[in-house]
C-alpha cells in the first residue's frame, strides 16, 4: 500500500499489484526525507527525477508537493504501465521514461533540484559510484542527490557526500555539487 502523504493528495492510498519487482520507500522514510527537503526547497519552483521508480512512490509525492517538473525512470514494462495509469488517475504531469537509468543519465539533457534514486538492493556496488558521478552532472546548482541504499553500503569516503540519515533499514546518503 502506497500512501501520499502531504500536499494535494494528502492521504491518498494506492494499491500497487504484488507482482511488480518493487519495495518502495517507507511511509516512515519518506516522511522524515520529505521533511529535510521541505526545509531545503521551495516545491513550486524546483524539478525532480525520480531513478529506479518502481511504483513511482516518490514521483507522486514530489508531484501532490506542488513540483512541476517531475521525471519518473524505470526500466520495468509492468511498473511503467502502474505509474502512467496512477499518474492519470491522480491529474499529475509527471514524465514517465522507460529505460535503464544509467543509459537515461548519459542521453539526458539539463539539470534537476532534486534527484532522487533508490536502485534495487542487490544492485552492483561498483555500480553506485556510476550512479553518483553521472547524477551529479545531471544536479542543479545547490540541488541535492539523494541515494536510498542498504546499511551495509557506506559512501563515508566521497567528497560530494554532505548528509546520512538511517531510517530502519532505509538509509538515505545526500550528495551535492
Amino acid at each position: 500500500m502506497i500512501r501520499i502523504i502531504s500536499g494535494t493528495a494528502k492521504g491518498r492510498r494506492l494499491q500497487a499489484p504484488k507482482t511488480l519487482p518493487v519495495r518502495p520507500t517507507t511511509d516512515r522514510a519518506k516522511e522524515a526525507l520529505f521533511n529535510i527537503l521541505q526545509h531545503q526547497f521551495d516545491f513550486v519552483e524546483s524539478s525532480a527525477l525520480d531513478l529506479f521508480s518502481g511504483t513511482g512512490n516518490i514521483s507522486y509525492e514530489f508531484s501532490s508537493r506542488g513540483i512541476p517538473h517531475v521525471v519518473a525512470v524505470e526500466q520495468h514494462k509492468k511498473c511503467i504501465g502502474f505509474i502512467e495509469k496512477t499518474r492519470e488517475a491522480l491529474a499529475f504531469t509527471i514524465t514517465v521514461v522507460q529505460q535503464d537509468v544509467l543509459r537515461y543519465l548519459d542521453q539526458a539533457q539539463g539539470t534537476y533540484n532534486i534527484i532522487f534514486a533508490d536502485p534495487p538492493y542487490q544492485w552492483k556496488n561498483e555500480a553506485y559510484h556510476e550512479l553518483i558521478e553521472k547524477a551529479l552532472n545531471h544536479l542543479a546548482p545547490e540541488g541535492y542527490f539523494i541515494l536510498e541504499h542498504e546499511k551495509q553500503i557506506s559512501f563515508d569516503t566521497h567528497n560530494q557526500r554532505i548528509d546520512v540519515r538511517s531510517y530502519g533499514n532505509s538509509v538515505f546518503s545526500f550528495f551535492t555539487k
